[in-house]
Order: structure tokens, then C-alpha cells, then sequence
């Protein structure tokens, strides 16, 4: 009969410090209308930054930060180097990736807006895919932190209906659709500009013919919704 005291019921827990990577473009005039771009699982901060840049209009600051879950993905071809893809969200205790995700966030948000490079009032959120949901349950949370929130191939929070920490927010919201979409096709989110509309003041949604994957036309769109939205006085 073993002597010791070990209970394997109780989880214990302890807190570590992380660090996470971003990439950051700032224009020659700051402060500037601020663009935080976050990539969707496998993905990284290098094609999220790429893809912002592209949809991006001239004079916003562009930071794309990469997920803090780390993992081996295959390599293209036998003998070549091993890549590594990132993702933001696990099984495990997800409660715990939001929270490293809302932190990370407010954390940029005070640091750049305190180093004066982005105006504090014109801040806006982008997510492609797994990130949409992520996002929304920040925007919805923190309601003063943005001007507006931009969600492309992507869901909403699965208790988006029942979370009690979210409230209404005066953040713009932009949801893009893929109509060719596997992971998120027309029928799983045809009712969402009605369900956004529950809590957002102002909601578009626009449907594409695309897959799950950012188009010209969709970073088109972006474009000039991030430049209206930047333009307007609250």
C-alpha cells in the first residue's frame, strides 16, 4: 500500500510568464488608426502580415501577432526544412487560451497607443478563421477598446447566446463569407448578421464565391470599410 499523499483528482496549477511575437508596420505619421491582424490555426504572423498589408489603407499602423500554441506540420517535400504552424485555442482548458488572447491584446493596444504610434480611438480587430470567434468574444467584452472588428471565414463564440461577461458595444462589425466555405459553409452562417446585430450597432455581412480563404475582393471590401470606419466621428 503506497504511504504517499498524492490525490489524482485535484489539478494543481501555477503561472509562468509567456512570450509572444508580432510584427509590426507603422506609417511615417503617427498616431495613426490602428489594424491588429491575427492568423488562424497552422498559420503564423508572417502571411497574416502579408495579407494585412495588403487590405490595409495607407497611413494605419498594421501589427499581426502570432497564436501561442505552437506545433510541427509537415514538411512540403522529403529532405526540406520542417515548418511550424501556430493556432490560438485547445480542448484544454480553453478558458485559459481567451484569457492569454485578451491579454495579449490589451497589452498591445496600451503599448502603442501609450508610445504614441496608434490614436487609442481608432483601433480595429481582424481575424481569419479560427481568430473570429476569439475576437468577437473580445470585442463583446472589452467594449471600449475598439472602433471595429473585422471577421473573415470565420464563427462565432459557441455560447454567444449565453456568455454573461459579454455586453453591447459600439464597435462595427464586418463578417466575410466564403459561399464555398467547408468549415463554415451558408447554412452555419446565414443567421449571423442577426445575431451580431444583437449586441453590435452597426453589422454587414457580405457572402462570396470563395472557399475558405482570403480573395481580392474580400481584402477590396476590408479596405474600404477600415477606411470609412477610420474616417468616422462616435
Amino acid at each position: 500500500m503506497s504511504n504517499d499523499n498524492f490525490n489524482p483528482s485535484v489539478e494543481r496549477t501555477l503561472e509562468a510568464r509567456v512570450k509572444l511575437y508580432y510584427d509590426l508596420r507603422v506609417p511615417a505619421e503617427t498616431p495613426a488608426p490602428l489594424l491588429i491582424a491575427l492568423h488562424g490555426y497552422g498559420s503564423s504572423k508572417n502571411w497574416m502580415m502579408r495579407e494585412a498589408r495588403e487590405l490595409a489603407p495607407a497611413g494605419f499602423v498594421v501589427a499581426a501577432l502570432q497564436g501561442v500554441h505552437q506545433h510541427l506540420k509537415e514538411p512540403r517535400e522529403r529532405g526540406g526544412a520542417l515548418r511550424y504552424g501556430f493556432g490560438w485555442l485547445t480542448n484544454f482548458h480553453p478558458e485559459d487560451s481567451v484569457a492569454v488572447h485578451h491579454r495579449a491584446l490589451l497589452d498591445m493596444i496600451d503599448q502603442l497607443t501609450g508610445e504614441g504610434v496608434a490614436d487609442p480611438a481608432r483601433v480595429f480587430l481582424l481575424g481569419f478563421s479560427q481568430t473570429c470567434a476569439l475576437n468577437y468574444r473580445f470585442a463583446f467584452t472589452h467594449t471600449n477598446s475598439l472602433r471595429g472588428v473585422v471577421g473573415i471565414c470565420g464563427g462565432l463564440p459557441g455560447d454567444w447566446e449565453t456568455g454573461e461577461l459579454y455586453r453591447n458595444a459600439q464597435a462595427a462589425v464586418l463578417h466575410l463569407a466564403g459561399a464555398r466555405d467547408e468549415f463554415y459553409p451558408p447554412e452555419r452562417v446565414a443567421d449571423y448578421a442577426a445575431r451580431l446585430s444583437r449586441r453590435a450597432r452597426d453589422v454587414e455581412f457580405r457572402s462570396y464565391d470563395a472557399a475558405h480563404e482570403l480573395t481580392p475582393a474580400m481584402r477590396a471590401d476590408a479596405h474600404a470599410w477600415l477606411e470609412a470606419r477610420a474616417r468616422e466621428t462616435l
